[in-house]
C-alpha cells in the first residue's frame, strides 16, 4: 500500500509538471503595491525598514521583500517583520521555508504549532508558531505562507496549492510572511505570544494590497 501511494504521488507531480511545462510559460500576475507602500506606523507600532544586503537578496532570487523592526513606547522588545513575494515559482525558485532558513549560528527549535488566528476584521488564517532558542536567548516566530487569498502553515500543503492553483489560474505567485519577537529575560512564552499574535491580526487585513488575492 506504501508503495502504491509513492507511486502515485509520483505519478501525479510528473503529470503536474508536464502540464506546467505546456502550458504557457509565464504567470498571470493581478496588479498589486510594492511592500514599501506598507504603513509604517500600525497600531501603535513604528517601523524601520532594514537594508537586506546583495547575497541574501542573491539566494531569495527575483521577488518584493520587506524587513522591518517596529518598535512601540513602552515596549522593551521590538517585533520583526519579513515579508517576501514571489511572482512566480515555475523556474524552481521555491519559497523558502523558515524552519530551513531561520534556524542558525546555534539557534535551535524549542516548540512548533499550528493554529487558526483570527484577525480583527474577522478572518482566520492558518499560521505556524514556534519557539528558538539560543543559550538563554529566545525568540517568539508566527509565519505563514499566503498566496491567492489563502493563508497557509505548512510548507507542503503550499506547494499542493501552488501546483493546483498553475493548473486552474495560470498562476504560481505567492509570499511567506514572518513575524518575530524577542521573549525578553522579564517576561513568559505568552506575554511574547500576545505580543506576536496581536501585531499578526493587525497585519494581515493590510496584505491583499500586496500579495493580491
Amino acid at each position: 500500500m506504501k508503495n502504491l501511494r509513492f507511486w502515485a504521488a509520483v505519478l501525479l507531480l510528473a503529470s503536474t509538471a508536464l502540464l506546467l511545462h505546456t502550458r504557457a510559460n509565464t504567470d498571470v500576475n493581478p496588479p498589486s503595491e510594492p511592500f514599501s507602500q506598507l504603513p509604517s506606523v500600525l497600531a501603535g507600532w513604528t517601523g524601520s525598514d532594514q537594508p537586506i544586503d546583495q547575497e541574501t537578496r542573491d539566494v531569495l532570487g527575483a521577488g518584493d521583500f520587506l524587513s522591518r523592526i517596529y518598535t512601540q513606547a513602552g515596549q522593551t522588545a521590538p517585533i520583526g517583520l519579513f515579508i517576501g513575494y514571489f511572482p512566480t515559482q515555475r523556474t524552481g525558485q521555491t519559497i523558502h521555508s523558515p524552519k530551513h532558513c531561520l534556524p542558525g549560528a546555534g539557534w535551535v527549535f524549542e516548540s512548533s504549532n499550528y493554529l487558526n488566528l483570527t484577525d480583527v476584521d474577522g478572518k482566520t488564517h492558518r499560521v505556524g508558531e514556534y519557539v528558538i532558542a539560543n543559550g538563554g536567548m529566545r525568540q517568539f516566530v508566527i509565519y505563514w505562507y499566503q498566496a491567492h487569498g489563502r493563508s497557509v502553515a505548512n510548507e507542503y500543503m503550499a506547494k499542493i496549492y501552488m501546483a493546483t492553483d498553475a493548473i486552474r489560474m495560470n498562476r504560481t505567485d505567492g509570499a511567506l510572511v514572518r513575524v518575530i519577537t524577542p521573549v525578553t529575560p522579564s517576561e513568559d512564552i505568552a506575554e511574547a505570544r500576545r505580543r506576536a499574535e496581536g501585531f499578526a491580526m493587525r497585519l494581515t487585513p493590510l496584505l491583499p494590497r500586496f500579495i493580491p488575492d
